[in-house]
């Protein structure tokens, strides 16, 4: 018997991209997969994890010592939210399973974290991630490939890109997990704050029937779920 997981290939950001695949790839291979998975699920749906922000404790080098980032749990809150399904164009279906992760990557400044959820539905999983560098948005688009469109969500520059997931499969009987490329994603890189000062959010679909997700679909979810991140202004 085999089982078949798909997750997102690259990383919350463009630095992130490459090294969150090799670690993703590297946890998955070796069982040891760093989202907190809830496996119960009441009438509601299964329910995120509670988790603290975290701090900064790297030296002086780290540019953005001893602020204070959101913690994956607290955006596995914001994402799995009641009216999911209907923002997605799925009305009636219900969260199947939800995630979080406090991961990071490191840069010669220090490390920078890349906390992140996911809520997978029967049609639908979507990612929610940030991403604390020092990188502003606009120009982001380059380093996204040739599909890279940047235009303005919720008054912050933004960039649309396509991506594809990683699909896992696990022989349940014992032996190795083999990786193929998956089903397509459709994100939205957005600034932290509207002067583009630095640090994003980014929020990816993709669907489990390999149909390509559409833009309008991704903007509706983005466009109602964005605001309610803790400490976001207008």
């Amino acid at each position: 018997m085999a089982e078949e997981v798909a997750v997102a290939e690259k990383g919350p950001n463009a630095w992130a991209q490459v090294i969150s695949a090799v670690v993703v790839a590297a946890a998955l291979a070796g069982g040891l997969w760093a989202l907190q998975k809830t496996s119960g699920a009441d009438a509601a749906g299964p329910a995120c994890s509670t988790s603290k922000p975290t701090q900064s404790t790297k030296d002086t080098k780290d540019t953005r010592k001893n602020a204070k980032y959101l913690s994956g749990g607290q955006l596995c809150t914001v994402l799995n939210r009641p009216d999911l399904p209907t923002l997605l164009g799925t009305p009636g279906e219900e969260a199947k399973s939800v995630g979080s992760g406090d991961n990071s990557f490191s840069l010669a400044s220090g490390d920078v974290p890349t906390p992140e959820a996911d809520v997978t539905l029967t049609t639908y999983s979507v990612q929610l991630s940030a991403s604390y560098d020092d990188l502003p948005v606009t120009g982001m688009a380059g380093l996204l490939g040739g599909n890279a469109r940047e235009r303005t969500v919720l008054g912050r520059p933004a960039v649309l890109y396509s991506n594809r997931t990683i699909a896992f499969r696990f022989n349940l009987g014992g032996g190795k997990a083999d990786g193929a490329p998956g089903h397509i994603a459709r994100s939205l890189v957005i600034a932290q704050d509207p002067k583009d000062g630095g640090g994003s959010y980014e929020i990816a679909i993709w669907r489990q029937d390999s149909v390509p997700p559409d833009d309008a679909t991704l903007l509706r979810v983005a466009e109602k779920v964005l605001p309610t991140v803790p400490g976001w202004t207008a």
